[in-house]
Order: C-alpha cells, then sequence, then structure tokens
C-alpha cells in the first residue's frame, strides 16, 4: 500500500477512490497549506495531489524522496509544477485537461457580457440605493453581434470560447502557435492572423494561451496601445500574462473601454486600482468553478495517481519517465 498526500479540500469521491486502495493523508484546513507544513507533510510519499495553490519544485520533491513516483496536479495549467525537475528525478507529472473546458469558456463569455453590457455597474447602483430612472443613454453598452472577437491560444478552451461567440454573432479571429483543423476552421468560421493585426482588429480580447517566460506580461503597455480605444480585454487563463498595473493604467486613460478578469497576478491580491475602476468586471478565478467541474477534476487527478502507482500509464500525462 502506497501512501498519497493530498494537499488541499477536494470533492470527496476523489478521496473515496485513492482510500480504497492506498494510505491517504489529506490538507483540509480552510485556508492553503503553509509552505512549512506542506514540506512536513509530502515526506516519504508516494503520489502527491495537489492544487494549483502549491509550488512543487526540486525543494520539495527532494523532501518527499526518490519514493515518489507522480504529481497529480488538479488543474490544466501546471505553471505551479517544475516539470524539468520532475522529469530529471523520474516523477510523473499530469494536469486535468479537457474537464474543465466548458465551464471556463463559461466565464470568459460571463465576463465578456458583463463587461461589454456594464453588468457589474448596473448590479452596484440597485445595491448602493441610490435612485436611478430608465433612460435612452443610460449605462450604454456595447453590442456583441457583429462584432470581432479576437483569441490568443486557440486550444480547447479558446474553441469552446469562439462556439459560444459565434452564437452571438461575433467574428473569429485568433492567435495560436499552429493551425486549426480545416473543420474547425469551418465550424467556426475563424481566420488565423498575428498577435499585431488581432490587436489591431478585435473588439473583444480573450486570453487561453498558456502561462510560461513566452507569455508572461504579453499583453503590456505596448499591445494595450496597439487596442481600439473601443476594445475590451478578457483573461480567464493565467495572471502573469497581462501586465495589471499596465492594464489599469489603459483602462484609467481609455485606452481600452474594459476589461473582465478571473485570474490575477499574485493571487489572491488584485492590483489597487484595478478596484477603483468601474470598466473592469472582476471575479475570484472562477473559471472551473461548477460542481460538476471540480469534481471530475479532482476525480481525473485521482486516477492519474491510481494509475501510476499501479504501474500503469497515466491518463493525462506532462511529462514521461
Amino acid at each position: 500500500m502506497s501512501r498519497i498526500f493530498v494537499t488541499g479540500r477536494v470533492p470527496e469521491v476523489a478521496l473515496e477512490k485513492l482510500r480504497a486502495a492506498h494510505e491517504v493523508d489529506a490538507w483540509t484546513g480552510p485556508e492553503s497549506i503553509s509552505r512549512e507544513e506542506l514540506l512536513t507533510r509530502v515526506a516519504g510519499a508516494d503520489a502527491v495531489v495537489s492544487l494549483l495553490t502549491e509550488r512543487i519544485d526540486a525543494e520539495l520533491l527532494d523532501v518527499a524522496g526518490p519514493q515518489l513516483k507522480v504529481i497529480a496536479n488538479v488543474a490544466v495549467g501546471y505553471d505551479n509544477i517544475d516539470v524539468p525537475a520532475c522529469t530529471d528525478r523520474g516523477v510523473i507529472a499530469t494536469n486535468t485537461p479537457g474537464v474543465l473546458t466548458e465551464a471556463t469558456a463559461d466565464i470568459a463569455l460571463g465576463l465578456i457580457l458583463s463587461v461589454t453590457r456594464r453588468l457589474g455597474e448596473g448590479e452596484r447602483l440597485i445595491r448602493s440605493g441610490q435612485p436611478w430612472k430608465w433612460g435612452m443613454f443610460f449605462l450604454l453598452g456595447s453590442s456583441l453581434h457583429g462584432k470581432t472577437l479576437g483569441i490568443i491560444g486557440m486550444g480547447s478552451i479558446g474553441q469552446a470560447t469562439a462556439r459560444r461567440a459565434k452564437a452571438f454573432g461575433m467574428e473569429i479571429v485568433y492567435q495560436s502557435r499552429s493551425a486549426l483543423a480545416a473543420e474547425v476552421v469551418a465550424e467556426l468560421g475563424a481566420r488565423r492572423v498575428d498577435l499585431d493585426e488581432l490587436l489591431a482588429t478585435s473588439d473583444v480580447i480573450s486570453l487561453h494561451c498558456p502561462y510560461g517566460p513566452a507569455t508572461h506580461h504579453l499583453i503590456g503597455a505596448e499591445q494595450l496601445a496597439a487596442m481600439k480605444n473601443s476594445a475590451y480585454l478578457i483573461n480567464t487563463a493565467r495572471g502573469p500574462i497581462i501586465d495589471e498595473a499596465a492594464v489599469a493604467t489603459a483602462l484609467q486613460e481609455g485606452h481600452i473601454a474594459g476589461a473582465g478578469l478571473d485570474v490575477f497576478e499574485n493571487e489572491p491580491d488584485v492590483h489597487l486600482r484595478l478596484l477603483e475602476l468601474d470598466n473592469v468586471a472582476l471575479v475570484p478565478h472562477l473559471g472551473s468553478a461548477t460542481i460538476e467541474t471540480r469534481t471530475a477534476m479532482a476525480t481525473l487527478a485521482a486516477d492519474n495517481a491510481l494509475a501510476v502507482l499501479g504501474n500503469e500509464p497515466p491518463l493525462t500525462p506532462i511529462n514521461a519517465r
């Protein structure tokens, strides 16, 4: 029987799967586990089921010990994991792609609607108790029909967002490392462009690319200046893909019309100037936050851990042993 450490609270169905075959130690505190406690608890583990809030680096891998076989991340993104360090130590790293695609695309579209139609401003107005009256020019927003959505990163979540946007009558352009399959292009009517053209022509820009050195601050002051002053920026990918300070300045000075952000550079902290602005919709990393999706994510992570411990191939590996 192997020992599995789970770094945070996950749905019980996933824990039951793990407990049926192995010894399980799980952090159940209301707050994220401290680094000190994390290093203490991983020592001697054969498998670690990790949340994206935990940094899985060389230090942790060495503390865990040479018997560690797998890091099963409960997320599709894995910028919290030092994958080369895992590979060097013969540790398989896995993630949970696919199961959160639709939920994250829903949030992206929700943010698009919230910021273009000023829904957050309207709710804040009503909750504040201020008097209001319908009028022809009251809280005017921007229509989506006939506008262009530019998607940066056309993987499964980008494609799912494009499908939703197409249903609203939007035109789709995209920038991605590889071209879409012909059948997907036909379905979406999507056109591949370079980043400069996407920035200059899109009415809404939605980020769905992975985070890494190549995409750190991919959207900064220069890129924001290239956008239309009537355009909106949406980020449901990873916070550091954008320069939050530059976005706050662009919003304050009217270089762009608005932004919708589900992720932030230094979570849970949010740039203070963003909190003061009405033309930005802010939600606390809710992209995968449905009961069904979070359960599927935890279950897939558990299945990955169980497969590796059982000397079977993982379902969704990031690296190879």
